[in-house]
């Protein structure tokens, strides 16, 4: 048994000296891109766990409202509900003149001017001022777009039944 032993070490010695030869010519290039593969992997998850606790911190801080304040302004078209008198521009022509205003409110201008110059609503005399309203007082994309907003933020065109609106969130 004694000499079966030294050849059985012998063996299992061989498979170990022979995978560690094999191993270090696939070792070093595998921590090298393992290496890497692992920080990126670390810098990967670093970088989604800082974004994902951030949202949810805030969501912890800042529970959704349940009131807020907005203006909005709203691009009729002819067929669409409530449509006032003399509007005559169809939906795609709506669609593109709602599309700019937008467009100019996210860049800054003043979106009581916008107001007054794009909106067909009857709030266009007050700026388009809303006043301060729960979701379930407007339509579910006008309150979803609405709700979903930071302050002082406008918003993409939302379609409603009514037309095209722009939102702007104040509080």
């Amino acid at each position: 048994m004694r000499s079966k032993l030294p050849a059985q070490l012998l063996v299992a010695a061989a498979c170990l000296v022979g995978c560690n030869e094999s191993s270090p010519k696939s070792t070093p290039p595998a921590p090298a891109s393992q290496a890497p593969a692992p920080a990126s992997s670390a810098a990967a998850p670093a970088a989604s766990t800082a974004e994902a606790p951030a949202p949810k911190v805030a969501k912890l801080e800042d529970p959704p409202p349940t009131k807020i304040a907005a203006q909005h302004l709203l691009v009729a078209y002819k067929g669409a509900a409530s449509v006032p008198k003399g509007v005559t521009r169809t939906k795609e022509e709506a669609r593109k003149r709602a599309e700019e205003a937008a467009r100019r409110g996210k860049a800054g201008e003043d979106f009581s001017a916008l107001v007054a110059e794009y909106s067909d609503d009857s709030t266009k005399a007050n700026r388009g001022n809303l006043g301060v309203f729960t979701r379930d007082k407007m339509v579910k994309p006008f309150s979803d777009a609405a709700f979903l907003l930071p302050v002082d933020a406008v918003s993409d065109v939302v379609e409603t039944k009514f037309g095209f609106h722009v939102i702007k969130r104040n509080q």
